[in-house]
């Protein structure tokens, strides 16, 4: 039973070490930032996951490279300039609008006018299709009624 129990003792403290990662600063107020920092950054290897999930070794080493730049003093956004310098825009989730990501923050809305553009037009064929139906109809029916006016004579 002993065996039993420390076998799982041991096997059970290798989860508890693995889940926490412990980051020390020397000012408290660094913790709130760093963990804003490593939300708002991309693994440049898993690219669909912040440094903060990942757990690839570029993302441990970009961790402490946030914690190293906050202890150095910089600020946010010259920590974001830093890595963005390093590995390209592609680490931020929300890059900057300018010349080269225009495109990327525009195409949503170029997307929903050219859908609202396709749902108009669409609604309009279909009116003017029932209109013309109607007036085939109409037309039909008129000359059904003229024609057995004709047969009555």
């Amino acid at each position: 039973m002993k065996i039993r129990l420390l076998f799982l003792s041991v096997a059970l403290s290798g989860f508890v070490s693995a889940t926490s990662e412990l980051v020390e600063f020397s000012d408290p107020s660094y913790r709130a930032r760093y963990q804003q920092l490593i939300t708002e950054l991309r693994c440049p290897k898993c690219q669909n996951q912040n440094l903060a999930d990942s757990n690839s070794p570029i993302s441990l080493d970009l961790r402490n490279e946030v914690q190293r730049l906050l202890e150095d003093g910089l600020s946010n956004q010259e920590i974001e300039t830093y890595l963005t310098n390093r590995y390209s825009a592609f680490i931020l989730y929300r890059p900057e609008v300018n010349k080269n990501t225009y495109l990327l923050w525009i195409s949503p809305l170029i997307v929903l006018l050219v859908g609202g553009l396709a749902v108009a037009r669409f609604s309009r064929r279909s009116v003017s299709v029932t209109k013309r139906q109607e007036i085939a109809n109409d037309n039909n029916e008129r000359l059904n009624n003229l024609l057995s006016d004709e047969e009555d004579d």
